[in-house]
Order: structure tokens, then sequence, then C-alpha cells
């Protein structure tokens, strides 16, 4: 089989998010390919959808049930271990593909011998084909078989994993299974996923459309979405010693442990999360010093993060009580400043 197409749903029954997802997946204008839509114990119509979808498309569509759920990570596991394509394709389920992209991608990386390609993507409020902004998702000097350069960059600007397909004996080879039972999967597995590879070929076109709501996870800001991404940081380290290129990429690796398990937390956690916690602010600057005693001096980091933050962070490691007292005073401040502007 060419392609296996893994979809990990929850609870997407709502405003035909899910059909309109499958609907795109049916309609790949190829043959010889599966759908394995694995329902994360939903909770609404979702499998009952799913279901559906197999009866109708038997020859591509296979629904699975998961009695527990396991989180996005888990619903692919299932699919990775059902999968017989010898490309893999993720998808989220609220999100859809134009017809032709995973042709498109599976014919430029066989053309080229490529284990991993990828296209850009557009953000989209509405469930429509039209095109809405164009986000980049790679970068074209990434393309081509894979060195040092290229792999430093992929670390620092890989990209999104649903817009990519990948080879299948790559995965399993590596032993590339995603954590289960937290969000953010991707951010602990993504580096393994471009870095074992060993060619890349992007395509510079919007094939993938990314649905923005309000439920979806990004959106959504809580205790215990921040503290996924903190174990979605240490294990991107844990992946990288156990791969062996912990070493070789250190810098790189230490300003994407630094976004992802403290700047892109702190922030999110301080701005999104109503009653802020001393002790959990204290411990994340506490463990980002104990893991990357440097990390400010990091050329990434100072060449990338912006002023302003980097005044908070300071604040922050040298005094939490004082930086949550300052960033609690500066928030009400702004707030204020733009009722006054709007009256």
């Amino acid at each position: 089989m060419k392609l296996s197409i893994i979809v990990p749903v929850y609870n997407m029954a709502s405003d035909q998010k899910l059909e309109y997802c499958m609907d795109s997946l049916v309609n790949q204008a190829m043959e010889d390919y599966e759908i394995i839509a694995v329902d994360d114990c939903s909770t609404d119509q979702s499998y009952a959808i799913l279901q559906e979808y197999a009866r109708r498309f038997p020859d591509k569509v296979r629904a699975v049930h998961s009695e527990v759920n396991k989180h996005q990570g888990g619903a692919k596991n299932i699919g990775l271990r059902m999968a017989q394509g010898d490309w893999i394709g993720f998808i989220d389920s609220d999100d859809w593909i134009t017809p032709d992209m995973y042709p498109k991608l599976i014919a430029r990386a066989e053309e080229t011998g490529a284990d991993l390609a990828g296209c850009d993507y557009c953000l989209t409020e509405e469930h429509s084909m039209q095109v809405g902004k164009i986000v980049p998702n790679n970068k074209r000097e990434q393309s081509g078989p894979l060195n040092t350069e290229k792999r430093r960059s992929l670390i620092l600007d890989g990209g999104s994993l649903v817009v990519k397909i990948f080879r299948r004996s790559m995965i399993l080879e590596n032993g590339l299974w995603f954590p289960e039972n937290i969000f953010y999967e991707d951010n602990a597995l993504g580096n393994s996923y471009l870095v074992l590879a060993k060619h890349f070929e992007y395509i510079e076109e919007p094939m993938y459309y990314y649905y923005q709501h309000d439920s979806s996870t990004v959106h959504t800001i809580s205790t215990k979405r921040c503290e996924d991404r903190m174990a979605a940081g240490r294990l991107m380290l844990e992946e990288a010693r156990r791969h062996g290129y912990y070493d070789e990429y250190k810098p790189e690796l230490e300003y994407s442990f630094t976004l992802l398990f403290y700047i892109n937390t702190l922030f999110t956690y301080m701005a999104g999360v109503g009653s802020t916690k001393y002790g959990f602010v204290r411990a994340m600057g506490q463990e980002m010093r104990r893991t990357f005693p440097d990390f400010m001096q990091n050329p990434y980091y100072q060449e990338r993060t912006h002023a302003e933050e980097k005044k908070l962070i300071r604040m922050q490691q040298r005094s939490t009580l004082f930086f949550l007292l300052y960033y609690k005073l500066l928030w009400a401040y702004r707030r204020w400043r733009k009722t006054r502007k709007n009256d």
C-alpha cells in the first residue's frame, strides 16, 4: 500500500468539522491508500460518524475506537501499529487538505529519493477551500539531502508534522512512538521525525487548511496544558539523547527547550490561567536554570527573543515574587489603557 493517513479524533462531531476533514481525505486524487481514523474515546457522535464513513468507503476508511482516552499521541500510536502504507501522513481531525496534497508530496519524495516531504498551510476560520492566510511551514534552503546545517535549521524551524509525509520504515526503525496522555506530543517527537531523515523535500504551496476555532489545543490554556508542554520539553531532550544527536545539536536543542518548556509556557500561563500559583512559576524557573544554567547566553535566545520578554525572564530568574507582582501590575495597566482608548 502506498499511503496510510492517521487521523486522531476526539469530540469533533459538532459543526460538521469531522465530516469536512474526512471528505477531503476520501477524495484524494490517488489510489492505494488507507485512512485510519482513531476515535480517542469521544463522548459525542464522532465514532458513529467515522463508522458511517467506513461503511460508505470500505476500501479506504478504517474506523477504530479506543476504550481509553490517551490523547492524540495514543491515538497516533494505535494508527501507526495498524498502518500498512509505505508513507505515513498525520492530520488533525478539525483540519482538511486539498485533493492533491498527498499525491504531490509522494510524487516529489519518490522522484527525489526523499524520506520526508512537506508543504505550506493556510489559516482559515470557515469551512471552504478558499485559501486563507498562508503560513510558510519550512524554508527553501532546508530542502534536499540533509547535512548538519540543514538539520540545525530543522530543529529551530521544523514546522508542523501534519503537513508532511514520512517513510513508515524510518518511523519503525527508530521507534518513533508518540508520548501518550499528554498534549503537545508533536513537540516531544518532532525533532526526531526530522533529524533522523536523510532527505527532505519541500513544496512551497499551501495545501493544508488549519482551522481556527476556540476549542483547538493551541487556543485552550490551562495549568494541565502548561504542565504537558513542560513534559514535552523534557521528552524532547530525552529523545535527542536516545538517538545520539544531543551533543551535536546542543545549542539548537537548548534554545528549542527554552522556548517550549519555559518562554511559551511562562507567558501563556501568566496570560491565560486565571489563578496563577507562585510555586508553579518558581519551580519552572528553577528547572530551566538546572537544565541549562546559561540559557540566556544562547546565541539563538539572544537573537530571537523579544527585548521585553528578556527583561521579564531576567526578572523571574532573580525573583519570582517580584516578577509576579510586576507582571500583574503591567497587565492591569495595559487593560486600563485599552479601556481608556476605547471610551
